[in-house]
């Protein structure tokens, strides 16, 4: 029994101090290519009420409350979600955008605490528009202590495709 509880101390703490040595931030991205303009794209990213009509986590939680607020669109406008499971709790705001750019401060309070950046880039490609969805941030401990065993871009990579696929359904329409 003691042998058992010394191997288990010394693998969680080898653990912890294999955690220190991973990178102190993250990004993950995904693109797709929509046939449609960055005119009729943009809207659905920097307006927060079009996100319903495309975006994965969405759908995540039923339940899930959500209120809006600054401007209606655009700079300034702001989304706050509040949901079990899955869908957490946090705000977003929009604080940066330009016709090929929107950029979003990304705020987590629950299941825990995270802030990070999302940008959206939109530029035109061949007949249509490339659509790339960012997300990057600081790696507190706790997340690369997780990501020893599952990546950040395995966890939300998924979700930024689905995302994507999504937009593009509703913007080809």
């Amino acid at each position: 029994m003691t042998y058992a509880l010394i191997t288990l101390v010394v693998l969680i703490a080898g653990l912890c101090a294999y955690a220190t040595t991973r990178p102190d931030s993250f990004r993950l991205e995904r693109s797709i290519v929509i046939a449609a303009s960055p005119e009729k794209i943009l809207p659905l990213i920097a307006n927060f009420h079009r996100w319903a009509e495309w975006s994965p986590f969405e759908k995540i939680d039923p339940t899930m409350t959500r209120t809006f607020g600054g401007q209606p669109s655009g700079v300034g406008a702001t989304y706050g979600w509040a949901g079990t499971g899955k869908a957490g709790a946090g705000r977003m705001e929009i604080t940066g955008q330009t016709p090929e750019s929107v950029t979003i401060k990304l705020d987590f309070s629950k299941p825990f605490e995270a802030h990070n950046i999302a940008e959206f880039t939109i530029r035109p490609e061949g007949g249509g528009t490339r659509v790339t969805w960012a997300m990057h941030g600081p790696s507190p401990f706790i997340t690369k202590l997780i990501t020893i065993f599952v990546s950040m871009d395995r966890m939300v990579g998924k979700d930024f495709e689905a995302g994507l696929a999504s937009m593009k359904q509703v913007a080809e329409r």
